[in-house]
Formats: structure tokens, C-alpha cells, sequence
């Protein structure tokens, strides 16, 4: 036993064996789905296209947004049909729908990079996001996400890899590691099944 243990005894919990296998069994998306929701986001399983616009017409909706951010050439198709205002720079005051590099499964965040948010920190953005994601992002982890990053853009590896991990805007997380710069969003995930 290290002198420090013996000084200050200190002990890890005990978490049952039951638990540790819980997640072991589970599919990735299912252990994506019950991590992500945990952690208060939420979440919107599509299976077609025409899914995603009804499902991203009624988080419109439902939230009375008049002006959207989105900067993706892609996904202004899905948000074209829609009578919305539409910016593609980024700022505080409107909601922003965009994509993401990766769903980690192992703690139910979502990564992005500077494709998705350029230069910009998530904590300056807007508290409202509508993530569009396909259930061929999923990762376990987050070395799995950053390996993949670094695979497809082999030799143009984007720069501001950035999670978000907390998408309760009531939650007050005032650890060490995170005082000041928080990453809690509310946000939307529209996750399109293309597997």
C-alpha cells in the first residue's frame, strides 16, 4: 500500500459487478441513447428524411422560433421548405442547427470541430442547438472519436474539438476542471438511421 493511501486511507466506492456489465450488453446506440438522455438531452430518432423536417419543424415550432443559424450547405435543404429567417453567422441571439463529428457513447456527449463551430467556443454560442447526426457517428469513446477524426481528415485534422456534454441549462457544475467555461446547451438531436 503507497504511503498516500495510508495517510489518508482513502478507499474507491464499491460498484456492484452487475453495473459494470449493464452497459457491456447494451448495442452502442443504445448505450448513446440512455447516457444521452441521462444527461438531459433530447432526443429524436428518424428514419427518413421526411422525419427529420417534421421532427425539426415541430422543435421550430414548438420553441416559437422565428431566425435560425445554420451555416451547412447540407442542411439548409432540410430547412429551406420552412418559413424561417436564416443567418449563417453565428451569435447568441438565434438558435443553431448543425451537424456534429461524433455521438460517444460511453458518457452521451457529442463532439464537434471547427467544421461545425469554426473558430468560435461553445460556451459563447447560443443555448439552443439542433444537432443533426446518422447513426454511423456513433463511437464508444472518446479516443475512438478522435481517432476517427483523425482518419478521415488525414492531414487537415480540424482544429476546436469541442464536446458538449450537458444539456440541462439548470444544472449548476461548478468542478475544477470545468468553473467558468460550461458547455451545457439545450439541445435538440435529430438522429437519422443510415445503417
Amino acid at each position: 500500500m503507497s504511503l498516500f493511501k495510508k495517510l489518508f486511507k482513502t478507499s474507491k466506492p464499491k460498484v456492484s459487478e452487475e453495473h459494470l456489465n449493464e452497459n457491456k450488453n447494451l448495442p452502442l446506440d443504445q448505450i448513446f441513447v440512455k447516457n444521452f438522455i441521462k444527461n438531459k438531452g433530447k432526443f429524436l430518432y428518424c428514419t427518413s428524411l421526411e422525419d427529420v423536417i417534421i421532427n425539426l419543424t415541430n422543435i421550430i415550432g414548438e420553441n416559437s422560433w422565428e431566425t435560425i443559424i445554420c451555416n451547412d450547405n447540407d442542411l439548409l435543404k432540410l430547412i429551406k421548405p420552412m418559413n424561417l429567417k436564416v443567418e449563417n453567422s453565428f451569435s447568441q441571439n438565434a438558435p443553431i442547427f448543425l451537424g456534429c463529428e461524433h455521438l460517444i457513447a460511453e458518457n452521451g456527449s457529442i463532439l464537434f470541430s471547427s467544421n461545425q463551430i469554426k473558430e468560435h467556443k461553445i460556451c459563447d454560442l447560443s443555448e439552443n442547438f439542433i444537432v443533426y447526426a446518422t447513426t454511423s457517428q456513433l463511437v464508444k469513446s472518446k479516443g475512438e472519436s478522435l481517432t476517427g477524426i483523425k482518419t478521415r481528415y488525414q492531414g487537415n485534422i480540424p482544429s476546436n474539438i469541442s464536446a458538449i456534454k450537458s444539456f440541462d441549462l439548470n444544472s449548476n457544475d461548478d468542478t475544477f476542471m470545468s468553473y467558468g467555461n460550461t458547455n451545457t446547451k439545450n439541445l435538440y438531436l435529430l438522429l437519422f438511421e443510415d445503417l
